[in-house]
Parts: structure tokens; C-alpha cells; sequence
């Protein structure tokens, strides 16, 4: 291939536009940093070799039929269930993404959601914030203990793991966990117990935390039901993705007392929060902010340059996912 078209669609770390620059010639970055839409994402497939789109890309099936040009994307971010891999495959075009360097702080983010929704943080500095604060007292804005409390993790994979090691050796947290791969993780975790079912987590634990990939059987799989059976006194932690939850089943349990508060930081229709979502005390919400430190997210854009030198010298890149 001569010097690739590359298209990067949003904003990337100074230093990897950068070297973008440095290496690529005919690289267009998205300075204004707006989304291009459907209409752009198909343009940009139709006039540059090379894509490199993040997780708010919306790369259906339909944007894959006719004549492309593109034959590489290199996704920013861990999660691929925006971009239909199928049907990109069927177009010749390879897909990577960006496991791995985003693990401890994403774990982190799941971390400071717990303990956030636990303490209702986030209430209190509303209430600072806004000068309601009339001082201290024995009943104020009693929160819920943390350490000793079970935790239950639904996906045991990278991130999943590194929740339960900060929760167990952190907080001392008895980790229960289901994983429907087949596979027993080294988590190096004592005593963190493996049940059968989704159903098993949810009855068990204090604090529920997701860790699996979005889309497919786990669309919503944390439904109405599914929030019936944890206790009135658990916290549902999402850092996953937004459709892993039915967002407004949610809204009913938190209003009702059916769990006693949720922390979440990735949501159904993004950047779109129901304003019922919103007005809820006992949510905790964040602007999907998993990964977001300026070390993670340079190593992110990295990984991503050095898979598509990768492709583009001959050589299978480290990350592939289709």
C-alpha cells in the first residue's frame, strides 16, 4: 500500500495525533471533535484506507455493503459490540482493538463508583455544592459499610479480576463471581468462589459489578427480574455497557427501594441520560469515564498505531477481533 488516507474520527491524545502526524502523511484528524454521524462514518469507509473510530462509532451492518476503501479499523477502546465485525469481515476489512492497558484504570472507575453509591458521595457534595449543608449530626446521609461486604462479579476477565483483587485485598470483600467462558481465571484471589448462574451472584452480593461485553444475549440481562432478586440492600456498579442494563427497570428499582442505589458510568442511549435517571439520589453517574487518564488513554492510541504498523508492514496485528 502507497502512503494510507487514514481517517481518525474524534479526538485522540496530543501525543498520538502527534505521531499520527509524524508517521502518516495523509492523516485527517477530527479537530473540532464532533461526531461524524452515520453519513461520515460511511464516507470515511469510502475514501480512507485506514479508520480508526471509537467506541461512541456507530458501525452497523449497513455501513459495510457496496465498494469500500477501507481495509483496516483500529478501534480506540476494549469494546467492539459498536462496530458489527461480521459484516466487516465479509468487506476484507480487518478490526483491532485496545485490551489490556486499560485494565487497572477502569478497575479503578469501578472502584470509585462503589465506594461513591456506598457513602453517597455524590449526594453530599451536592448538597456542600449547593450551601444545604447545615452540619455534622448522628443521623446525616448514612451511607453503607464497604469492607467486609460481598462482592459479585458478573464477567471475570481482565477487569473483572482486577475489581476483585482491589475489593478482596483492598477492603477485605468476600468475591463471588460467574463467567459463562468455561475457564477457571488465576485471579489469585482467596477464597473468591465461582457459582453457576447469574441468578447466584445477584442473591449473594452486596455489591453487584459488571465486567462483560455489551450486546448479544447480554443486552439488558440485567432486567426487572434480575433486580428482584438482589438484596434491598445491594448496589448494582456498571463500568461495562450501557445495554447490559435495562436502564428503565433501573429507574423503577431505584425509586422503589428494590436495591438500594446503582453506580454507573456507561449508559443505554449515549451521551442521551433519562432525566428520571438523572434525578435519583441514590445513582451515582459518570460520563463514561472508565479509561479516562492521560496515561491510559496515550497507551490506548499506541496500541492502536502499533497494530496498524503491524498491518500495514505485512504482519498480523496483536490485537485482531475480526
Amino acid at each position: 500500500m502507497d502512503e494510507p488516507v487514514i481517517v481518525v474520527t474524534r479526538r485522540w491524545p496530543a501525543p498520538v495525533e502527534e505521531e499520527l502526524v509524524r508517521r502518516f502523511p495523509h492523516v485527517r484528524l477530527n479537530v473540532e471533535d464532533v461526531p461524524l454521524g452515520p453519513e461520515g462514518l460511511r464516507a470515511a469507509l469510502e475514501q480512507a484506507d485506514v479508520v480508526l473510530p471509537t467506541v461512541s462509532d456507530r458501525l452497523g451492518a449497513e455501513l459495510f455493503d457496496g465498494e469500500l476503501r477501507t481495509t483496516f479499523l483500529g478501534n480506540f477502546g476494549v469494546g467492539y459490540d459498536h462496530i458489527d465485525i461480521e459484516a466487516a469481515a465479509r468487506a476484507g476489512i480487518v478490526v483491532t482493538n485496545t485490551p489490556g492497558v486499560l485494565t487497572d484504570t477502569t478497575a479503578d472507575t469501578t472502584m470509585t463508583l462503589l465506594l461513591m453509591v456506598a457513602r453517597r458521595a455524590g449526594e453530599g457534595e451536592r448538597e456542600v455544592r449547593a450551601g444545604r449543608w447545615t452540619g455534622w449530626r448522628p443521623t446525616h446521609m448514612m451511607g453503607a459499610d464497604v469492607t467486609g461486604k460481598t462482592l459479585g462479579i458478573l464477567g471475570m476477565g481482565r477487569i473483572g479480576v482486577a475489581v476483585a483483587r482491589r475489593a478482596h485485598f483492598g477492603f477485605g470483600m468476600p468475591v463471588v463471581f460467574h463467567d459463562p467462558v468455561d475457564f477457571e481465571p488465576d485471579h489469585g484471589i482467596p477464597g473468591a468462589r465461582r457459582v453457576d448462574t447469574v441468578e447466584e451472584v445477584l442473591a449473594l452480593a452486596d455489591f453487584v459489578s459488571l465486567h462483560m461485553p455489551g450486546g448479544g444475549e447480554n443486552a439488558r440481562l440485567i432486567d426487572a427480574a434480575a433486580l428482584a432478586r438482589m438484596k434491598p440492600t445491594a448496589f448494582l456498579v456498571n463500568s461495562a455497557r450501557g445495554d447490559v442494563v435495562d436502564q428503565q427497570a433501573l429507574i423503577a428499582a431505584l425509586r422503589s427501594g428494590t436495591i438500594a442505589g446503582a453506580g454507573l458510568d456507561v449508559y443505554e442511549d449515549e451521551p442521551e441520560i433519562p432525566r428520571d435517571l438523572r434525578e435519583l439520589d441514590n445513582a451515582v453517574l459518570l460520563p463514561h469515564l472508565g479509561s479516562a487518564t492521560r496515561e491510559t488513554r496515550t497507551a490506548m492510541g499506541m496500541l492502536v498505531l502499533a497494530d496498524l504498523q503491524a498491518f500495514l508492514t505485512g504482519h498480523p496485528p496483536s490485537c485482531r477481533v475480526a
